[in-house]
């Protein structure tokens, strides 16, 4: 579990990662500050793991308050200025989001401090696995979940595929499915799916294809957005053509 703080002086922009973070199971908020000020002395007292971090804030900037937060916090800039970024970096901060922030942006950010913070622990093979409840009452089944292609929901329930065409039924509901798995690789593309980053294979329109699957998994419209966000940041991009003459 990693204790963040929220630093912004816009309350409405806090709220926004209020709600991405109740999304990710191992994320935490301590405390949260509108004042710059005020937040900078509750960083000093609570010491978080991570500091979301405004940047244009009155009396005290993110900029100038990155020379004064102690190296063991990590640092996630947030503003709606692009200028700003280069000189965060220059700090060695994680990353830096764009406001308003969408939930898959966010969650690629975190997810690279996840991957920080799992670095300094000891690494097993329990850390791939996750346990479901099953059909048969008081049974759990445990799942490598880097072998889960994608989940289906169905009312009270969810099918999970696997990558050797086997379907593991389990009575949870695709929202707990979802918080529970974000943070390993996977992405609600739909109300009645989950699809695993791992195994996704190509986007057709509004389609995703998932490896050894015949048929596509459409992207629904309440999760389009923040899906093809988060897959332009994937994006390769030509260099521009050399039009200089020889």
């Amino acid at each position: 579990m990693i204790d963040c703080v929220i630093i912004d002086d816009e309350q409405h922009a806090i709220d926004l990662l209020l709600q991405h973070i109740s999304q990710v199971h191992f994320l935490r908020v301590v405390g949260t500050a509108t004042n710059p000020v005020k937040g900078l002395a509750m960083i000093t007292d609570m010491k978080p793991g991570l500091v979301f971090l405004d940047v244009q804030m009155p009396h005290l900037t993110g900029i100038e308050m990155l020379k004064l937060i102690s190296k063991d916090s990590h640092i996630i800039m947030t503003t709606a200025y692009k200028e700003y970024a280069i000189e965060g970096f220059e700090h060695q901060v994680v990353d830096y989001l764009l406001k308003p922030v969408q939930f898959l942006r966010f969650l690629k950010a975190v997810n690279r401090l996840w991957t920080i913070h799992s670095s300094l622990r000891p690494s097993t093979d329990q850390d791939h696995y996750v346990f479901v409840k099953t059909e048969q009452k008081g049974k759990l089944l445990k799942i490598d979940a880097r072998r889960i292609t994608y989940i289906e929901g169905l009312s009270n329930y969810a099918i999970i595929h696997m990558d050797d065409q086997k379907k593991i039924i389990t009575y949870l509901k695709l929202k707990e499915l979802s918080e529970s798995l974000s943070a390993r690789g996977f992405v609600r593309v739909h109300k009645s799916y989950i699809i695993s980053l791992s195994h996704l294979t190509a986007v057709e329109g509004n389609m995703v294809r998932i490896l050894n699957e015949e048929q596509p998994i459409t992207i629904g419209e309440a999760y389009r957005k923040d899906f093809f966000d988060f897959i332009n940041t994937k994006m390769l991009s030509s260099p521009p053509p050399d039009n200089s003459v020889n």
